[in-house]
């Protein structure tokens, strides 16, 4: 029989570890917020822009140096930008989610909602779910 101390502190180790794991695969992704835009500046011109699905974020020419990031649905794609001569310049995984830091989250029972809070409190209707475990 395995003692309740040592299973905590496994647990404690397992979410330790996880949580690592998981703060260094966000640090792997050029993060932009659902229906935020984020802007990139260039050294060079770009002479084309590709995205690996538009249906999850959008890249926009500002001018030749600028490219305007905006987040469309959540998930992730990738970001490609090549120069005049085919060369990529940029080669990224991009995260599209939510700014976490102004919403509420609301659980009743299995079913989730959760309000984007700038500045009121409104309930968003993409991240409105009901567990079906």
């Amino acid at each position: 029989m395995r003692s309740p101390a040592l299973i905590a502190l496994l647990g404690s180790c397992l979410a330790a570890t996880f949580g690592v794991a998981f703060a260094h695969a966000e640090d792997d992704f050029m993060q932009v917020f659902l229906n935020h835009a984020k802007v990139l500046k260039l050294d060079r011109p770009v002479a084309k822009v590709i995205v690996g699905n538009a249906a999850v974020a959008d890249a926009t020419v500002a001018d030749a140096k600028t490219i305007v990031l905006t987040g469309k649905a959540f998930g992730t794609t990738n970001l490609v930008l090549l120069d005049a001569s085919g060369n990529a310049m940029l080669d990224e995984r991009v995260l599209v989610s939510i700014d976490e830091d102004n919403t509420l989250r609301l659980f009743r029972q299995t079913e989730r909602t959760v309000f984007s809070c700038t500045p009121a409190c409104e309930q968003h209707q993409a991240l409105t779910s009901s567990s079906s475990n």
